[in-house]
């Protein structure tokens, strides 16, 4: 009997240490970022934020989202390459702000459909992202916050930042729509959807508890 208990206690230590890799996808305002750092603080994780404040490409892009989006793209489908390849090759658990996957199934997605990419551009950057994507592990978990376009623009008003305020709701209701359909086919590992609408993890210790034991439990 005590063997046995002292192999379950050194399976769930094990199981303990091993290494994760988390990320959190979402459309603009979902909360993605704040829920990275907290996860990081709770489980001792390291975050990867998304570029956005260093971004040289996002003030133009929204001001002039035809001219610039096959730039902004690239130069984030770059930037999130070199860091989903430094967290698989890297011995810490991770959590990620913004996958891979979100600049093509989601962004330049939309932007084509709406016609802000030219086709050309567009069929260029997916070949460039297929070929990329194959030498990348997916991760452990995907969480997907889920909100609605009013959730969504209430909190990018409240962060302040300049050049999203020109945001369109029609916008960020293409990009919900592209989302859901994205999340439904998703088969690259386990995907946990949190429905943010009525939850604020930043303020609310309960709040963020519960999405901690959902993790917990996916994990």
């Amino acid at each position: 009997m005590k063997s046995a208990a002292r192999r379950k206690r050194a399976r769930s230590k094990r199981k303990s240490r091993r290494k994760h890799f988390i990320a959190i996808a979402g459309n603009i305002g979902s909360g993605k970022s704040s829920l990275t750092r907290l996860l990081g603080e709770r489980f001792n994780w390291k975050p990867y934020f998304e570029s956005v404040e260093d971004n040289p490409y996002l003030s133009d892009f929204y001001a002039d989202m035809r001219r610039w989006s096959f730039n902004l793209q690239v130069y984030f489908l770059s930037n999130r390459f070199r860091s989903h390849k430094a967290i698989t090759e890297g011995p810490t658990s991770v959590v990620l702000d913004r996958v891979i996957y979100e600049d093509a199934e989601i962004f330049a997605h939309n932007l084509y459909e709406i016609g802000n990419m030219e086709e050309r551009d567009y069929r260029n950057y997916v070949a460039l992202y297929e070929v990329m994507t194959e030498y990348l592990r997916p991760p452990d978990l995907l969480i997907y916050l889920r909100a609605n376009v009013d959730t969504l623009l209430r909190q990018i008003a409240l962060r302040g930042r300049d050049f999203e305020q020109s945001i369109q709701r029609e916008y960020l209701e293409q990009l919900n729509k592209h989302y859901e359909a994205w999340t439904s086919r998703y088969k690259l590992g386990p995907l946990l959807t949190v429905e943010s609408d009525s939850l604020d993890f930043v303020n609310k210790k309960g709040d963020l508890d519960r999405v901690v034991k959902m993790i917990r439990g996916m994990l």
